[in-house]
């Protein structure tokens, strides 16, 4: 049987909620000069550095690593696209404390800023998106689009536009808080010692090649998954829901980030809590939050009707399917 889900309409958000996109009609005007924030710089750096060497230690790691680091990808990922994003970004399906508990630790294992941050900065980016209020304006080009907004000072409009905004459900949330409270240990634990000690533990692979395939490798190839939401996806692909906005349809994007690639879909309908009109299909992140359905501990998922999907497709989508 099918999850019940609430029926939304053509989505009017509330307070507190992710509105759809806004066009800036303030006049253009010189950015000021970009700060480069160094630190980020260097650890971006070496991290890529550190999994170009990751990948030469593949022939000599042990298969089961290979297979650990995959899940252990797609758990961490579940924690931002699941978590940060669909649940306390969007607010699109509940969840009870459990669930949001492990969505938590999911997240930490992501080391992508703690919840608060990474919702906090996701709801702006859909009121003002492609605008110098959207955190990683992709009308500043791929490059910035995708890591280049890590590194250097946020636009001035990212915070000033930002404080207009209700984060209060965020601050209300004691998972949030405790998760914001204790990252530093949480991210050490879920996003390097548990990815390290697992296969040294069980099946005797050495902590060197554990270190750099399941926690450095896995780590890179997953910010530049969810980076590439930010960049490719809203550079390239279809617009069959509307073509007047920048986020686009893109199937490498779906792959790579267990289903978020949906993307002109999910910013004309934000409040979906599939990102998608075609629901688990090639969507792996909606698959989980079905299977937490059935076991009780998501409930409440909000879905766009077909109807709605298919009027809006005709009125000012691209024509492709």
């Amino acid at each position: 049987r099918m999850a019940p889900r609430n029926v939304v309409e053509e989505p009017v958000p509330a307070q507190g909620s992710v509105p759809q996109e806004v066009e800036d009609s303030e006049p253009e005007f010189k950015r000021p000069p970009q700060r480069i924030v160094w630190r980020n710089v260097v650890l971006m750096s070496s991290l890529h550095l550190a999994s170009l060497y990751a990948l030469t230690l593949i022939p000599r790691s042990h298969p089961l690593t290979w297979l650990w680091t995959m899940f252990y990808y797609i758990f961490s990922a579940l924690g931002i696209t699941a978590g940060a994003h669909r649940l306390w970004a969007h607010k699109s399906y509940k969840a009870r404390a459990p669930l949001r508990f492990l969505l938590a630790l999911m997240n930490s294992a992501a080391l992508q800023n703690d919840i608060l941050d990474w919702s906090r900065d996701h709801r702006v980016h859909h009121k003002y998106s492609e605008t110098d209020a959207d955190p990683h304006n992709a009308k500043r080009g791929f490059f910035f689009a995708h890591v280049g907004w890590l590194l250097v000072k946020k636009h001035p409009d990212v915070m000033e536009k930002g404080k207009g905004l209700d984060f209060s459900d965020l601050y209300a949330d004691k998972i949030i808080m405790f998760q914001r409270r204790f990252y530093r240990p949480l991210i050490l634990l879920m996003c390097f010692v548990v990815p390290t000690v697992v296969p040294w533990y069980f099946w005797g692979e050495s902590l060197w090649n554990a270190y750099f395939l399941s926690a450095l490798l896995r780590y890179c190839l997953l910010l530049n998954a969810t980076w590439s939401v930010n960049s490719f996806a809203h550079l390239w692909g279809r617009k069959p829901y509307d073509k007047r906005i920048n986020p686009a349809e893109n199937i490498s994007v779906v792959l790579s980030a267990v289903g978020e690639g949906f993307h002109n879909f999910h910013h004309t309908f934000p409040s979906d809590y599939a990102t998608s009109e075609y629901g688990w299909h090639l969507n792996i992140t909606t698959v989980f939050i079905n299977c937490m359905y059935y076991l009780g501990q998501a409930y409440d998922m909000k879905k766009t009707p077909d109807r709605v999907v298919q009027m809006r497709k005709q009125r000012t989508g691209d024509g492709s399917s």
